[in-house]
């Protein structure tokens, strides 16, 4: 199945934005999560309608599979909106205290003059495989959530308390009913937001392999072994699959396991640290 044909919107994702719009109100503050590989992608155009108002943190989260001087970037770009952004990892933790410290204080504003004073509560939205399950656990600092490398792991709401008493708000994650833009869709399923199932992987990892030889040659080179790149996508991809061994009887490339290690090892930060997308563009 091609990229353009994919249903973008199931019924669980409708439900998801109901989700949101009722529970808005019982929140101070709503942590938006970004994967830092895909910043624009991987933000939510609905999530602006829903937030309103609403005291907002945008994490760039997956930062150790980013391109560290992009992430910087995009943090001040997106700092442009009189937002708080941090750059975290909740894979390994790196940025989590910074964002526990940024809610405390948020916690003392909201408490002034108050004479019984009350724990923060926060939601964090986000499309699927974007890490949300790593940072709840981090932040509660238990398995409170199921964590996995497929889109779609959580399934339903629960209110999760932290340690310092604050209380979360865990969602699942919530696509959009229309991409204005295909790269938009192309770049999340390069990232794995997109089930694989539903996906066209070989032409997938094409057009990932041309986009790296474009952007990062170098590091597509050195993962791979190749000498030198071809201005021919399909003979880079040959070429790496004949490096690896990806050969079926009668000397055939086999594109579907060479497809599946591409996206794979990107997703893993294997190939290097990497973002597609350039700040403002």
């Amino acid at each position: 199945m091609g990229i353009e044909s994919i249903n973008w919107y199931p019924g669980h994702m409708k439900k998801t934005r109901e989700l949101i719009q009722e529970n808005l109100k019982l929140v101070d503050v709503v942590v938006e999560l970004l994967d830092a590989r895909i910043p624009f992608s991987s933000r939510n155009p609905i999530i602006n309608d829903l937030v309103g108002n609403k005291t907002r943190i945008i994490v760039l989260n997956k930062s150790d599979l980013a391109d560290p001087s992009i992430s910087k970037e995009w943090k001040t770009y997106l700092e442009t909106e009189s937002t708080s952004v941090l750059i975290l990892d909740s894979m390994h933790g790196s940025g989590v205290k910074e964002l526990l410290k940024h809610m405390e204080r948020l916690q003392d504003k909201i408490n002034e003059g108050r004479v019984r004073k009350k724990n923060l509560r926060f939601m964090i939205v986000g499309v699927p495989n974007v890490g949300k399950s790593s940072l709840i656990n981090r932040l509660t600092g238990r398995k409170a959530a199921k964590t996995g490398d497929k889109p779609g792991v959580t399934k339903g709401k629960q209110w999760l308390t932290l340690k310092n008493g604050m209380q979360l708000l865990d969602t699942p994650g919530i696509l959009w009913p229309k991409f204005e833009d295909p790269n938009v869709g192309v770049a999340l399923a390069y990232c794995g937001s997109i089930k694989d199932e539903i996906l066209d992987k070989e032409t997938l990892a094409l057009n990932l392999i041309e986009l790296l030889g474009n952007e990062y040659p170098n590091l597509l080179m050195e993962r791979y072994k190749l000498e030198e790149l071809s201005e021919v996508p399909l003979e880079n991809m040959d070429n790496i699959a004949r490096k690896r061994g990806f050969i079926q009887s009668g000397n055939r490339i086999d594109y579907e396991r060479c497809a599946r290690t591409v996206l794979d090892e990107f997703r893993a930060g294997l190939i290097g640290r990497i973002t597609l997308e350039h700040a403002g563009i």
